[in-house]
C-alpha cells in the first residue's frame, strides 16, 4: 500500500484581501497556498482543491489516481468534488502568482458532457469545506487541513453586507450579490419618485460598485 498523505498544518481560508465579489451566491475566492507544498512536491506533481459540503467532509476519501477524482457534475449526489488542478510549481515560494483563487468561476461547466474536472458554480449556499491535496504519479502525497465552514449567503440590503468575516477564521462569510444591487436601484427609484434628486453614495461596501452613481426613473405609484 502507498504511504498515507502527509498532513500539513495549513488551513485554507477565504482571501483576506479586499476583492470585488470575493464571495457571491455561487463562488468564493480562496487565499493562494504559496510555499505550503515546498519540500513535498516534485516537478510532475499537481495540486487539487477538494470541495465538500461541510457535513460530508469527514467522509471524503482521497482518490488514489487521477481517474478516481470525483467530478463536479456529481456534487449534489456525492456531496464532494475536486477542481483547480494546478502544477505544484505554481504554488512554490519562488513562483510569481495571483494572491487568490476563484472557486466556482466557470459558468460553462453545466454544458460539458465529459468527465473532465471543472470549476463550476456552487449549486447552493452550502456551507462548504475545502482542502488542498498534492497528487503525484503514485497517488496523494500531502494534504492540508479542511477549512472552516464557508457559507454563501445572499444579502437582502446593502446594510447587511460584510466585506470580510467578522473575525479571522469566522465560519460565516456574508457577501454582496445581485439582489443587493437591485435593492439599491429600487431604493433610488423610490427616491426619484418622491422628487429627490442627486446621487447615491454607499460608503464602506468594499467594492465601489455604487459610488456616486446617478439614476433617472419614471414615476412609481406609492405602495
Amino acid at each position: 500500500l502507498p504511504p498515507p498523505a502527509a498532513r500539513l498544518p495549513y488551513v485554507p481560508q477565504v482571501s483576506p484581501m479586499a476583492l470585488l465579489g470575493k464571495v457571491t451566491a455561487t463562488t468564493f475566492a480562496l487565499e493562494r497556498p504559496r510555499c505550503v507544498f515546498d519540500g513535498h512536491a516534485d516537478a510532475s506533481d499537481a495540486v487539487w482543491l477538494a470541495v465538500a459540503f461541510a457535513n460530508a467532509s469527514a467522509a471524503f476519501r482521497n482518490p488514489q489516481c487521477r481517474a478516481e477524482v470525483p467530478p463536479y457534475k456529481e456534487l449534489l449526489a456525492a456531496r464532494s468534488y475536486m477542481t483547480l488542478e494546478t502544477a505544484a510549481a505554481a504554488y512554490s515560494c519562488s513562483a510569481p502568482s495571483p494572491a487568490a483563487l476563484r472557486v466556482g468561476g466557470d459558468t460553462a461547466c453545466g454544458d460539458q458532457g465529459t468527465q473532465d474536472p471543472c470549476n463550476g458554480p456552487l449549486p447552493s449556499p452550502g456551507p462548504y469545506r475545502v482542502k488542498f491535496l498534492l497528487m503525484g504519479c503514485g497517488g496523494p502525497k500531502a494534504e492540508t487541513r479542511w477549512s472552516e465552514p464557508i457559507l454563501l449567503r445572499t444579502a437582502l440590503s446593502p446594510s447587511t453586507i460584510e466585506a470580510a468575516p467578522a473575525r479571522p477564521g469566522s465560519a460565516l462569510v456574508v457577501t454582496a450579490s445581485i439582489l443587493a444591487s437591485l435593492g439599491a436601484a429600487l431604493a433610488a427609484a423610490v427616491l426619484g419618485a418622491l422628487g429627490v434628486r442627486g446621487s447615491l453614495c454607499h460608503q464602506g461596501l468594499g467594492t465601489g460598485a455604487f459610488t456616486r452613481s446617478s439614476y433617472r426613473t419614471h414615476h412609481i405609484p406609492p405602495a
